[in-house]
């Protein structure tokens, strides 16, 4: 077990550094920089003080040491300047991630507490009118952006209510009420696409099982169906459920973009438009490594998962 989990964890690292080549390469590679952005906003270009600028930002340094300097200042736990406000990079980011992880995680029970019992009920009633009702809801789930489907619960809010939740930023502190129905309608929005996702993969793995010789054995020795169904179905067809979990939890961090936007959240997803239109590496580059971080644990995490689930899964190093 401490093998495989060094392994995986040295993996995680060629990942996450693979990652910061990339992520360092592409923005290199856009046209123009923070002080092309800043000069062609002003309209009009002097040369010397753009040369300065670049020269007072590092811009003028070669590419490999500039980013032998970002991955220094990583490792140090310094994450730049921004170039567009002059601050610490950390003091833009820090805000932020509190918004954008409470979203996902809201998100993800909405889509777990729906997806999870509708695809055992689903796979239980297989063929049944039942089936085919949530089969229709979860094929809509699939079909609608969750930015779409925010809107239409705004125009519904304000159509048959006259009402919406604030579309400023309420924090729990001041307003634990307003802030928990301001993430609610987006937290249903984003929910509602993944539950679809979940509520297919688990009908799917529960009529697999549901198939085992040793499920029969159970229904022929008399037992009770939420046993069967829950005890000794739903008990083996969690793995590729939870891997679906996983997946949707890291998809939900970087994909809020346009639901954070419907919804005027002032969250990471949304930010980081905004500092890839300024070039403002510092903060893209730190956003996107956060991102990529949150995949790679939540992998992790479901490869650790595995085994708890599942006692016959060995970790073997071969």
């Amino acid at each position: 077990m401490r093998i495989y989990l060094l392994q995986r964890l040295l993996t995680a690292i060629l990942t996450l550094f693979g990652m910061s080549v990339v992520i360092f390469v592409l923005l290199r590679l856009a046209p123009g920089n923070i002080v092309d952005v800043l000069f062609a906003s002003a309209g009009f270009v002097d040369p010397a003080a753009k040369e300065a600028i670049s020269r007072e930002l590092g811009l003028d340094q070669p590419i490999l040491v500039q980013y032998g300097r970002w991955l220094r200042d990583l490792a140090r736990g310094e994450l730049g300047k921004s170039y567009r406000y002059d601050i610490p990079a950390w003091q833009v980011i820090k805000p932020r991630i509190p918004v954008t992880a409470e979203l996902a995680v809201l998100a993800l029970l909405v889509a777990v507490f729906l997806g999870v019992p509708t695809g055992v009920l689903s796979a239980v009633r297989q063929d049944s009118p039942l089936d085919y009702v949530l089969r229709v809801v979860g094929l809509a789930g699939l079909s609608m952006p969750s930015f779409w489907l925010g809107m239409v619960i705004i125009l519904f809010l304000v159509s048959w209510t006259g009402w919406i939740p604030s579309m400023i930023y309420v924090s729990p502190f001041e307003d634990l009420k307003a802030h928990l129905l301001q993430f609610l309608f987006p937290a249903l929005a984003v929910g509602y696409r993944s539950s679809a996702l979940i509520m297919r993969i688990t009908r799917s793995s529960m009529l697999d099982v549901l198939r085992e010789d040793y499920v029969r054995t159970a229904w022929a020795k008399g037992q009770r169906q939420w046993v069967v169904v829950f005890g000794h179905a739903l008990a083996n067809a969690t793995l590729p459920v939870v891997t679906v979990i996983g997946i949707e939890f890291a998809f939900m961090i970087g994909g809020l973009v346009v639901t954070e936007t419907v919804f005027n959240l002032p969250g990471v997803a949304r930010y980081l438009v905004d500092a890839i239109l300024w070039r403002d590496y510092p903060v893209v580059q730190n956003l996107v490594m956060f991102i990529a971080i949150v995949v790679v644990l939540a992998n992790l995490t479901v490869d650790m998962l595995y085994g708890w689930l599942d006692p016959r899964i060995r970790y073997e190093t071969r």
